[in-house]
């Protein structure tokens, strides 16, 4: 564990006392290189400049957690400080970003950054290490775990409310003496690493960028009643779900099903993979499930997740057969709407239409806040939502050399994305070109 400074009084003092020390891990000198794209992934380690002159201006104690092991143990104290954080959410908890490490972690570097007073854990930045490239350059580079495939949306700092200004001012300055550039996709606009991380580097010289991405649709569900939800929709969207929910009922036996143990889970989990997957065939396939890695994190995920109490999983049965399922969590006051899927066959009744219905439904009778349907523009999730919440992509440079070669290249691969962009809406339509760009954001 690397160690970076150390703290002589509690997260509550205002004056701050200066540590001048220098960063080590375990007395083998390291210092920031360019590595070629023949080095193997276990040479990322050697590419940190983790031997530089570092001054901690504050009375915190900085920690890198690097081991598995070590981050294993943080459970308690990291759900802990996260409670207490603004940027509590689902995607922050250790059981989402541990089990992304789990499965997704090989050919990455851990580097939770931790910020202690005394022995209170006052702050994690929740970060890895891999590569980006310039040409046949490899570039070390800072990401949120928990970036790629999974869909994590709203990715941030957590730090505890009661020193949050000082905490962060730590944090900012650590991460501009280690000098790497930061990539963060879909972080929430106004968040913690949006304005303070952003313009605190940004006074150091740093470029920052902050690029537009996507959307998180939003239902409020704090209306009291299904009825009073259902009475603020549109007359048309409103008619259309009453009648398909009318006609389902006049043909088939439904049944609603709530997973509630271990074995109803592993089941409707099935379910969900197979009925997911069956519309999306005839479409050149989904992305949601293609991946053995994925496979495994939703399984262990979503056994973590009924164990917490989070879990959202639902079957919607006619005449015994699942037509289709909901994957979702509760945290907090928000229902979140991670995935579904539907028998095609079940097709003219809308059953996927009848599922988010109930299942909106489902969220107001617990009595949470928001529905959240998670980033995308697809057109079905604004027949329900009642705002949005943007999420940008935060490119943090730093001066010098590295950040120029690291920057130029950015631009680069922007300028090909649009150019192929270009080629796919010719060549396919721009609805299936959009699918895949979205496929492909991170």
């Amino acid at each position: 564990m690397l160690v970076v400074g150390s703290t002589t009084s509690g997260c509550n003092r205002t004056a701050p006392i200066i540590h001048d020390t220098r960063i080590q891990i375990e007395s083998h000198h390291r210092e920031v290189q360019i590595v070629s794209g023949a080095q193997s992934t276990a040479s990322l380690g050697e590419c940190l400049p983790l031997d530089l002159p570092f001054t901690v201006k504050s009375d915190f104690r900085i920690e890198i957690v690097e081991k598995a092991h070590d981050f294993a143990a943080m459970r308690d104290e990291w759900n802990e400080l996260l409670s207490s954080s603004r940027s509590d959410c689902l995607f922050l908890t250790w059981e989402w970003l541990h089990t992304w490490w789990t499965h997704f972690g090989h050919g990455k570097r851990l580097f939770i950054v931790t910020v202690r007073s005394g022995r209170q854990l006052v702050a994690i930045a929740p970060l890895t290490v891999t590569r980006a490239w310039a040409g046949v350059l490899a570039i070390p580079l800072l990401q949120f775990a928990g970036t790629g495939t999974i869909g994590s949306d709203y990715l941030d700092f957590i730090v505890s409310s009661a020193c949050e200004t000082a905490a962060l001012t730590a944090l900012t300055a650590f991460l501009a003496d280690i000098g790497l550039s930061i990539r963060l996709p879909r972080v929430k606009e106004g968040s913690l690493v949006a304005t303070t991380l952003s313009r605190g580097l940004a006074d150091r010289g740093w470029e920052s960028l902050e690029i537009p991405m996507d959307v998180c649709p939003i239902i409020d569900v704090s209306v009291g009643s299904w009825e009073s939800y259902l009475m603020d929709l549109g007359p048309r969207h409103r008619y259309n779900f009453r009648r398909r929910l009318r006609n389902l009922h006049r043909d088939h036996a439904v049944r609603f099903e709530s997973v509630d143990c271990e074995g109803a889970r592993q089941q409707a989990l099935k379910h969900l993979v197979s009925l997911h997957l069956l519309p999306w065939r005839a479409r050149g396939g989904s992305n949601a499930f293609d991946d053995p890695r994925l496979l495994a994190f939703h399984d262990e995920l979503s056994r973590l997740a009924l164990d917490r109490g989070w879990l959202r999983l639902f079957v919607l049965r006619l005449d015994g057969a699942a037509a289709a399922a909901f994957y979702g969590f509760r945290y907090g006051r928000t229902f979140h709407f991670y995935q579904s899927g539907f028998d095609p066959a079940f097709r003219r009744y809308s059953v996927g239409l009848v599922m988010m219905g109930l299942t909106i439904q489902k969220a107001i009778e617990e009595g949470a806040g928001e529905y959240d349907l998670l980033h995308g523009r697809e057109a079905y999730k604004f027949l329900w939502a009642t705002r949005v919440c943007p999420l940008v992509r935060l490119e943090l440079y730093p001066p010098g050399r590295i950040g120029r070669i690291h920057r130029n290249s950015e631009r680069a691969v922007t300028a090909a994305k649009k150019f192929a962009k270009r080629v796919l809406q010719r060549a396919l339509g721009p609805a299936t070109a959009a699918t895949l760009e979205l496929m492909s954001q991170d």
